[in-house]
């Protein structure tokens, strides 16, 4: 590989400083360059010089130990680091250590990791006020370790490529030029950006209507109602039950004309039952994720033994596309991806085994066990959600929801904080990881309002709801309390909705 660094770094080198190109557009550089790249919206522009003569600013250097490439990058004392993509804890990662490894994390706390989705990505600010932005691309487990002061170290298995971004003026100008690399957030319909209403559950059509009605009743905003799992057939993708929910068009078509837009959630474990269309036509085309011995990997989710799509395939993200098309009819405005990690019970490591085998696409890596895709399997299934909403009405701009992503998510869906707590603590930390993952290019984030574990008092879930206003992404979790407007100010009572 050609490169500008004066110290040559053979292939078979175990320390260095690390070669570098220029890329992309002036002041981003990429230090070896090996493997595909998951994050780029387009993966030449990272591998591809660009006719430039510059030095960058701050060198890495790498260290190959047992397996592991260690880089490490020394910035002037005085650095202050951000970034890092979800993460609970406090806004400035100065001091931290963080792993990614998409993990469902019921309950998290402050000090929890790793959380749902993963971004190897730290924004570093400069005493002198410029900024710095830093990429580990790769989307194995990665170990991002700010301790030691005014040091960046990444850690993750074999060969990988560090692209930096900077020093520019701002951290303005840092995301701008991130954006530039991994895509920018998708254009949402309007009726996203207002106040939704979830819960774990609503258990019937007659309960959904309830609650709409209550909502125009008290004179509250909301525009979307979301739908768990309880309106499947048995925990089943892409059927609805038909003595709780028959006719889900109806239901759409009543919350439509009371001005709701309705929201309906999609899981990547399909029941194994044969005469269940989904899994005979994905059983037919062979989309299942391998065990190592080439059989299908079965794991237990809510409907039970579970197969699960390789979203590393096109041809399976296309079959997973055409079964969203044909979900949308049914009265589906827009969909939420959970579990999607993908999160497995029963199991010490909540997910699948690593050794599991993807037949992944050439330009994503091609064969790779389940420890190269596991932290874009998320991110994968939801680019394959919205290229379904789309192929069922191109005129309609889609909206998708997931839980899991990676660095470069953004692009196919929000996202929102997964399952938080409601106390005061969580209320604060909801801020910081917010902020956080717009500083980590997912600027279409929220938190759950309220709390999912547990119950918010009437003072802390009206405090959440006056923050969850000016969060990009607004969805509430209401339970048991009964919503009135008073003088223009949410108030709570304790009676039943």
């Amino acid at each position: 590989m050609a490169g500008h660094e004066e110290k040559t770094v053979t292939s078979d080198a175990k320390s260095g400083n690390m070669i570098f190109e220029p890329i992309l557009e002036d002041g981003v550089f990429r230090f070896d360059c090996s493997y595909p790249s998951l994050s780029f919206i387009n993966a030449k522009d990272r591998d591809t010089p660009i006719i430039s003569h510059p030095v960058p600013s701050y060198i890495p250097t790498f260290e190959c130990v047992l397996g592991k490439q260690i880089v490490k990058l020394e910035l002037p004392n005085g650095t202050s680091f951000y970034g890092t993509g979800e993460v609970s804890g406090p806004l400035e990662r100065t001091g931290k250590r963080v792993f990614t490894w998409n993990t469902d994390s019921y309950g998290y706390g402050p000090e929890t990791m790793p959380l749902y989705q993963s971004h190897p990505w730290v924004l570093a600010i400069l005493p002198n006020g410029e900024a710095l932005g830093v990429l580990a691309d790769t989307t194995q487990c990665c170990e991002i370790d700010l301790r030691k002061e005014s040091i960046i170290q990444f850690i993750a298995s074999a060969s990988y490529p560090v692209i930096t971004f900077g020093p520019f003026a701002s951290p303005t100008a840092v995301l701008k030029s991130l954006s530039h690399a991994i895509g920018t957030v998708f254009m949402p319909p309007k009726w996203a950006l207002g106040y939704q209403q979830c819960r774990w559950s609503y258990d019937s059509d007659k309960r959904v209507r309830e609650i709409a009605e209550t909502f125009r009743k008290k004179g509250i905003p909301c525009d979307v109602i979301w739908m768990d799992i309880d309106y499947m057939d048995g925990f089943r993708c892409f059927t609805f039950d038909q003595e709780r929910f028959p006719d889900p068009q109806s239901l759409v078509k009543d919350l439509n004309d009371m001005g709701f837009k309705a929201t309906w959630m999609l899981d990547p474990g399909i029941k194994c039952e044969e005469g269940y269309f989904v899994y005979d036509s994905g059983s037919e085309s062979d989309v299942w994720v391998q065990r190592a011995d080439g059989r299908p990997f079965i794991g237990e989710v809510w409907p039970g033994p579970c197969v699960f799509p390789d979203f590393t395939q096109s041809k399976v993200r296309s079959w997973w596309a055409s079964l969203v098309k044909d979900f949308i009819p049914n009265g589906v405005d827009g969909i939420w991806n959970d579990m999607n990690e993908p999160a497995v019970f029963k199991v010490a490591t909540k997910t699948m085994p690593e050794s599991n085998i993807h037949r992944g696409d050439d330009e994503l890596g091609g064969c790779q066990e389940h420890s190269y895709y596991h932290n874009v399997f998320g991110m994968l299934m939801a680019r394959s959600t919205f290229e379904g909403m789309k192929l069922a009405n191109e005129n309609k701009r889609p909206f998708v929801l997931t839980r899991a992503g990676f660095i470069g998510s953004q692009k196919y869906a929000a996202t929102w904080t997964g399952d938080n707590v409601s106390n005061w603590e969580h209320l604060h930390m909801s801020i910081s990881m917010v902020l956080q993952l717009g500083l980590s290019g997912q600027p279409f984030s929220g938190p759950d309002i309220g709390g999912f574990v547990g119950n918010a008092t009437p003072k802390l879930f009206g405090r959440w709801m006056g923050v969850g206003a000016m969060f990009p992404f607004c969805v509430g979790i209401l339970k048991k309390p009964l919503l009135t407007m008073s003088h223009g100010l949410l108030e709570m009572r304790s009676n039943k909705s």
